[in-house]
């Protein structure tokens, strides 16, 4: 019997049919299926039916697949429940953009064949890896997306000296510096005037926010090279955010960004290809031969 675990966010006030459509047809596959406790609460409190499916707070052993519905922070959020293990994941995208998801609701039936058949695509997607000692305990110390280093509660920018490999590279005067994986190229880093990087290739970006320098660029980097960022502000504390997840250190003190030992599975529709979804997320000119 496959097993599904689901992960979801609590402003699906839109899509409740669908949800509960959702649900409904997972017996009929024939799914074992377990609900993120905090997600279940809320289907139930708006009325959604989840028939047989197990409640869990922790994530449970021997899942085939989680199902993260929500936007792309919902997403985020699942692989930090699945941690380390690399349990594929498929995004129901119930957000804005949802670069991560491949799904609406309306995909139901095509999605929950797919998993029961096992015809997914995966994409395996780097992970960033923080250590620093001014982490707090407990601290989930890897981002899927990106780490942004940012000057604290003050206008004062910020200084973040930075070393590729144990070599200086720059001092970069901004209101901070964002290091991102090819995944998150399309979050923060595209902001910021970085490029777009197709998810699956093994490098990391440093992309300088607010520069004061017009010759500071967003820079692309091996993937596996070790970054030491030190960042100095006339305030006492500087901001370090991981996926959104943050805490602050102190100004002067030194973190190490490398990638991680695992990465996270990402279900990709079978017939979906980079371009397609550039097309439908960024709505780029479709070619009228297509």
């Amino acid at each position: 019997m496959p097993s599904l675990a689901i992960y979801g966010n609590h402003y699906q006030q839109g899509h409740l049919s669908g949800l509960q459509n959702f649900f409904a047809n997972l017996p009929e596959k024939g799914f074992k299926v377990y609900v993120e406790k905090d997600f279940a609460f809320y289907l139930s409190s708006v009325g959604i039916e989840m028939g047989d499916a197990f409640i869990v707070e922790d994530f449970p052993r021997g899942v085939d697949c989680v199902v993260s519905i929500g936007g792309d922070g919902t997403f985020l959020q699942a692989a930090q429940w699945v941690g380390r293990r690399e349990t594929p994941i498929l995004g129901i995208n119930t957000g804005h953009l949802g670069f991560l998801a491949s799904y609406s609701l309306d995909d139901t039936d095509e999605l929950l064949n797919v998993v029961a058949e096992g015809r997914w695509r995966l994409e395996r997607r780097a992970v960033i890896e923080v250590s620093c000692s001014a982490m707090p305990e407990g601290f989930w110390p890897y981002a899927l997306n990106e780490v942004a280093v940012l000057k604290g509660d003050s206008a004062s920018m910020v200084n973040v000296h930075a070393e590729i490999d144990g070599y200086f590279l720059a001092d970069y005067m901004s209101d901070g510096l964002v290091v991102s994986t090819p995944t998150g190229s399309t979050a923060y880093n595209l902001s910021l005037g970085g490029p777009i990087l197709q998810p699956t290739l093994s490098c990391l970006v440093l992309s300088p926010i607010a520069a004061h320098s017009l010759t500071m660029r967003p820079l692309v980097v091996a993937g596996d090279s070790r970054i030491v960022l030190s960042p100095r502000s006339r305030a006492r504390e500087c901001r370090v955010s991981l996926d959104g997840r943050s805490f602050l250190i102190n100004s002067g003190e030194s973190l190490m960004l490398k990638e991680a030992s695992f990465k996270v599975s990402v279900v990709r529709r079978p017939d979906g290809n980079f371009s397609r979804l550039l097309r439908n997320k960024l709505g780029w000119a479709t070619s009228p031969h297509q």
